[in-house]
């Protein structure tokens, strides 16, 4: 019942829910990222400054030939290497051509990848409205930082992508970018990803922004990330009333992607039995990424989304 239920909306005769105060608070001018949405993310850029500066500092560290911060470790010359890091001292002592390597910071790259399929057209406000949000205080984070970010939507395959970019001042671009994002298509998620690997060749963070609902399973999607040595962050988003949805009686349940639907009578029982099969599921989301070594969180769209992004920073040993 839960693969019907979760991307399904309500029709017919039965009660639907009514709107709390939470999932009312929509913006007057329908602008996402309004000025007040803009002050948060300069909060969320401050706070996360202790990122760059601890662990992913170290983890940003590569070994290059060339004038790097320290050294690092020889290896043998190869024609066409250049002799100024040739190391002498070693040349002498054993008549061994050896080069120097250095240990240089590289740009972290970051992709913020967002699900636009149909299925996230659905909630009050709707969770694609929720997700560009996130992806926008998650790319300002790395703008901020000096990082290279792409953010790229999908459904049944990779969709649109605003190309890398960099600096604070190019979060304006990323909005533009995001506003003109609309639900639309199935999830195939394991073959989007599957393409966004082969399509991008220099790994990094990958932000995965999803309700998660694909037919065939969450595990392929998160599996092309890994395998393809990325570093993921999974956000499964929302709404509330996929929880625990305000509805009985006859309905017609209609799947926001294939346009199917079936005709159920709604009782407390079988909406008892739903709620568990849903906690279990994100339970089994959660089960798999800790196994997998892979930070998860399950946001709520009634969520601020600032606390939201400290929350997944927080949950991937980004922040203290």
């Amino acid at each position: 019942m839960l693969s019907w239920f979760r991307r399904k909306a309500a029709a017919g005769t039965g009660t639907s829910p009514a709107p709390t105060r939470a999932r009312r608070a929509k913006r007057a001018d329908g602008d996402l990222f309004d000025e007040e949405f803009q002050r948060r993310l300069e909060y969320l850029a401050i706070v996360s400054r202790r990122i760059y500066n601890g662990r992913m500092r170290a983890e940003r560290r590569s070994k290059k030939t060339g004038a790097g911060i320290e050294f690092a470790d020889h290896r043998e010359y190869v024609p066409g290497d250049d002799f100024r890091y040739l190391d002498w001292n070693v040349y002498q002592r054993t008549g061994r051509l050896l080069l120097r390597l250095f240990e240089e910071e590289e740009d972290l790259s970051v992709y913020v990848l967002v699900d636009s399929s149909r299925s996230m057209g659905m909630g009050d406000p709707p969770k694609l409205d929720y997700a560009k949000q996130l992806a926008a205080a998650f790319a300002y984070v790395a703008l901020a930082n000096l990082d290279r970010v792409s953010v790229l939507t999908f459904d049944s395959g990779m969709h649109a992508r605003l190309a890398p970019t960099r600096g604070k001042n190019r979060i304006f671009k990323v909005f533009d970018f995001l506003r003109d994002v609309v639900p639309e298509g199935e999830t195939q998620m394991g073959e989007s990803l599957r393409t966004f690997a082969a399509q991008n060749k220099r790994r990094g963070v990958a932000i995965l922004i999803s309700d998660l609902y694909d037919p065939a399973g969450f595990e392929a999607g998160i599996n092309q990330l890994r395998f393809a040595k990325f570093e993921p962050f999974v956000l499964q988003v929302f709404d509330p009333a996929e929880v625990r949805p305000e509805i009985n009686g006859d309905v017609r349940l209609v799947d926001h992607e294939t346009g199917e639907y079936r005709e159920v009578t709604i009782t407390p029982r079988l909406l008892e039995k739903y709620a568990e099969a849903h906690a279990s599921y994100r339970k089994r989301i959660e089960d798999f990424c800790t196994k997998k070594h892979v930070a998860y969180q399950a946001v709520q769209t009634d969520v601020p989304f600032d606390e939201a992004v400290l929350a997944v920073l927080r949950r991937g040993g980004l922040l203290g």
